[in-house]
């Protein structure tokens, strides 16, 4: 199997095998004085990723904040990436032609041409020969951000646990262009640390430089690669409507297979135990603008499978252990296909604590899974959706996310007791499909490979995220997604996205800064439809929750979106775990990073996160530009007129060189510019003063 490899890599081992302090990659260690030993392909399981930037060659560049010269990206290591190192007699001997995939944790202040891309940005270790051995690409384009040069590798066997240190980041020839900043390709803008730990995935013993044997490591005990229970929706497919249409909405259904990436078989005891998965399903739109990417939406939520009899695949090629039954074995993976999570025996998310994961047993006085009392209709506990919502005649361009979520109690078990060994938070993976159909019967086909461990509103293309954590350790995660876009000249349209992945809290209000000068308009509010009450759902007197919108209160210093208060509705639209809400309107100005407001349903003190929101006008801006003929000769003395909304006039002239600038505007308004001039004509032309203007330039008629 490393026939190709080693008949490279064994004359280097050779030429080196009596060298003390080198090595063909740079590192300074001990290099053992033999060419008998193992030799290991390793693959990066689990890790971290921080890129700092010093963007102070850069200020003239559009970034998030202008404050601040500093810029962050941090990430989650994508397990899935099969990021490859070569290591001999537990010495490293270098990376190998292969890509490390990036789970974006935090993003702030980077230009915003990196920021659309930090979701699917990998770091690649090219061929050898090339200039660079590590690049920062975008997966999907192929476009390259960064060239890395002056990094360290450092592999500490104990543990196996490869560092990549002190790294330098220079701009491409690709991203300088971008940015409009041609020579500044090379230039050094910060530098990048990885942390991971490898898995061995194939191992050769070597007798005086040949291949003796190459064996997979064993699958079992251990064949998961996290420590402790760690159930991931490894697969989604088969995404489809069962049953008729009941009304305006229908009801879908995705398959799911789990895998336990875990190296402690996970419980999987069916009811009346409750101590097994729950499995909720979601489906969300992206649509809006000119690109339809304005807005990410959940458009569909549904009830619970309860997991029952896990099985043995090996799904996710971890090697399955071959446990099964009451326990998902390590590297097992479980399959429930469409049909199987389309009930119509599901459960209520009422029930069901999305930290603890504690949920009623089956046999108590108030059981988690019952139907006594009730009937099934077509979209009875799937994926409850609005036709309107899947029309392709209403929604042309628009796109669609599957999502699913595994809540496990015994996670939460482990974590307890194991506190390093917490692996709650990423239990959700998401697909894309594309519809057909523009009435009930809807179908379906994937449209895109199931991305692992990621939530679906992380697909939103050029939005920003802020993860949210309101008591670590006692509650679960959300997250905050935004968006701004400038549809027209003078207006800003601002869209939020909130996930509550696993907060049992809940959310109950949702607030942003205002400012003097700063007008709203458009106001909006969206959420999924929520499942009709019924018998035995968990929700007070049964009645469900509650869809209504959430009110909307404008102040001269705030706006705020909020449900009612668990005193006064406990059946209050809040947003529960495992739902998204959006919340947007349009505005007179551009964005700046300012603190949001998070309210909570349940407990606990409102919380703030870093978005976007309308910036503040400044008391005093400038007006600036030329004016010249149809041939660039500029226009001496010219005679340069600004009227304001109320019919005032300001004047100033050109100067020898045609150019002309009006100081203390007013901004926040929009102005009519116009020039006169005794030799020449000019169009005048409204322009939109929200800051500072340079450019506001004027050519003669022909």
């Amino acid at each position: 199997m490393l026939n190709t490899i080693l008949t490279v890599l064994l004359p280097f081992l050779l030429l080196f095998g009596n060298e003390s302090q080198s090595s063909i990659f740079g590192l300074k260690q001990p290099v053992p004085q033999s060419n008998t030993g193992t030799l290991e392909k390793m693959i990066a399981a689990r890790g971290s990723v921080a890129i700092d930037f010093n963007l102070s060659r850069f200020d003239d560049i559009n970034f998030a904040s202008k404050e601040s010269k500093q810029g962050l990206m941090r990430f989650d290591i994508n397990r899935e990436s099969f990021f490859k190192v070569l290591v001999f007699n537990n010495e490293l001997r270098g990376p190998l032609p292969s890509s490390l995939g990036l789970i974006t944790q935090f993003s702030s202040n980077v230009p915003e041409a990196l920021n659309a891309s930090s979701r699917q940005l990998v770091v690649e270790n090219l061929p050898w020969g090339d200039q660079y051995e590590l690049v920062i690409r975008d997966e999907k384009t192929g476009f390259i951000f960064f060239n890395i040069e002056g990094h360290e590798w450092d592999y500490n066997p104990n543990g196996r646990i490869l560092n990549v240190q002190s790294g330098r980041l220079l701009v491409s020839k690709e991203f300088a262009e971008a940015l409009g900043r041609p020579s500044e390709v090379g230039a050094i803008v910060g530098q990048i640390t990885i942390s991971a730990t490898m898995q061995p995935i194939e191992v050769t013993q070597l007798v005086d430089g040949e291949s003796k044997s190459d064996v997979l490591p064993a699958a079992a005990p251990n064949a998961g690669t996290v420590p402790g229970p760690d159930v991931v929706v490894g697969d989604l497919t088969g995404l489809a409507q069962f049953g008729a249409s009941s009304g305006t909405q229908v009801g879908l259904a995705v398959g799911t297979d789990s895998c336990n990436f875990g190296t402690v078989d996970l419980n999987w005891f069916a009811l009346p135990s409750n101590d097994h998965p729950v499995i909720p399903q979601n489906l969300y739109r992206m649509s809006g603008g000119t690109t339809n990417d304005e807005r990410f939406e959940q458009i569909g939520q549904s009830s619970v499978k309860h997991g029952f009899t896990a099985l043995t695949n090996n799904l996710c090629a971890l090697g399955c252990n071959g446990v099964g039954g009451t326990r998902l074995g390590s590297g097992c993976s479980d399959p429930y296909s469409a049909s199987l999570n389309a009930g119509p025996n599901l459960g209520s998310r009422a029930w069901i604590n999305p930290f603890s994961g504690f949920y009623p047993r089956g046999d108590s006085a108030t059981p988690s899974n019952t139907h006594t009392g009730h009937a099934h209709a077509g979209p009875t506990h799937r994926i409850l959706t609005e036709i309107s919502d899947l029309s392709t005649a209403l929604n042309a361009g628009a796109t669609y996310y599957a999502e699913s979520q595994y809540v496990t109690p015994h996670e939460y078990a482990w974590c307890q007791t194991n506190p390093t060994q917490c692996n709650m938070y990423n239990n959700v993976s998401y697909r894309r499909y594309n519809v057909t159909g523009t009435g009930s019967p809807f179908s379906f086909s994937a449209a895109a490979a199931t991305q692992r461990a990621k939530i679906a509103v992380s697909a939103w293309t050029g939005s920003s995220a802020v993860e949210i954590k309101p008591a670590p350790g006692v509650d679960g995660i959300g997250t905050v997604a935004y968006k701004v876009t400038n549809p027209s000249a003078g207006v800003w349209h601002y869209e939020y996205a909130i996930y509550n992945q696993n907060l049992d809290r809940a959310i109950q209000s949702f607030g942003v800064p205002l400012g003097s000068g700063v007008t709203i308009s458009n106001i909006g509010f969206h959420s999924p439809p929520q499942q009709p009450g019924m018998a035995f759902d968990g929700t007070a007197a049964n009645a469900g929750f509650s869809n209504a919108d959430w009110t909307q209160t404008q102040t001269a210093n705030s706006m705020t979106w909020s449900s009612e208060t668990l005193a006064v509705n406990s059946n209050a639209n809040a947003i529960r775990w495992g739902t998204m809400y959006n919340f947007r309107f349009d505005s007179n100005r551009p964005p700046q990073l300012a603190n949001a407001t998070i309210g909570f349903f349940k407990t606990g003190a409102p919380i703030t996160a870093q978005v976007q929101v309308p910036s503040v006008p400044s008391s005093s801006v400038t007006v600036a530009g030329r004016v010249t003929t149809t041939s660039g000769r500029a226009v001496y003395n010219a005679r340069v007129s600004m009227t304001d909304s109320t019919g005032n006039v300001r004047w100033t002239k050109t100067n020898p060189t045609g150019y002309y600038r009006f100081n203390a505007v007013a901004s926040g308004s929009s102005y009519l510019v116009g020039v006169l001039s005794k030799s020449y004509s000019f169009t005048p032309r409204s322009v939109p003063v929200n800051e500072s203007l340079t450019g506001v330039d004027f050519v003669s008629i022909p």
